[in-house]
């Protein structure tokens, strides 16, 4: 073996565990089902028509791993160009969940914008209590996001 090559396959091999680390980091930090961010849905429409839109796979993207679904081009193309201003807080996980320290799944018709940011929440029980302090819960979902995303999805 050429003593080129032989330097190169170490870095090679730690390239690849670099990559594949990656992989599964992103993976924990976005909900999905079945591979799919918001159960299909466009996460650019909560912003433009203000409700839950179910996306294609047609107009499809993939950010951190974790393929997102859009009702048309546009939404994709605006999402790809931007996706950290458009995908939902804390992976898409519950809001109120990641307040209160644990990872929880989402319903799609479960949401808030505050600040430009999207929110879902478990359900629309768990939305109420989210609302009655939106602020306070973002304060704690915040601080706790770092500790929450390391933890093993639902």
């Amino acid at each position: 073996m050429n003593l080129s090559i032989r330097r190169f396959l170490p870095l090679a091999g730690a390239a690849a565990l670099a990559l594949s680390v990656a992989s599964v980091a992103f993976a924990n930090e976005i909900y999905a089902t079945n591979g799919v961010a918001i159960n299909g849905y466009d996460a650019v429409a909560y912003f433009t028509d203000h409700k839950p839109v179910k996306g294609s796979d047609k107009f499809a993207t993939t950010y951190k791993g974790t393929t997102f679904h859009f009702a048309s081009a546009a939404h994709r193309d605006v999402f790809a160009s931007n996706p950290e201003r458009y995908a939902p807080q804390y992976g898409g996980y519950c809001a109120f969940g990641t307040a209160e320290g644990h990872k929880a799944p989402t319903e799609p018709q479960t949401f808030t914008i505050v600040d430009d940011k999207l929110y879902l929440n478990y359900n629309d029980d768990v939305a109420k209590t989210w609302r009655s302090d939106i602020g306070g819960y973002i304060k704690k979902a915040n601080a706790n996001w770092a500790t929450v995303k390391a933890q093993p999805s639902p």
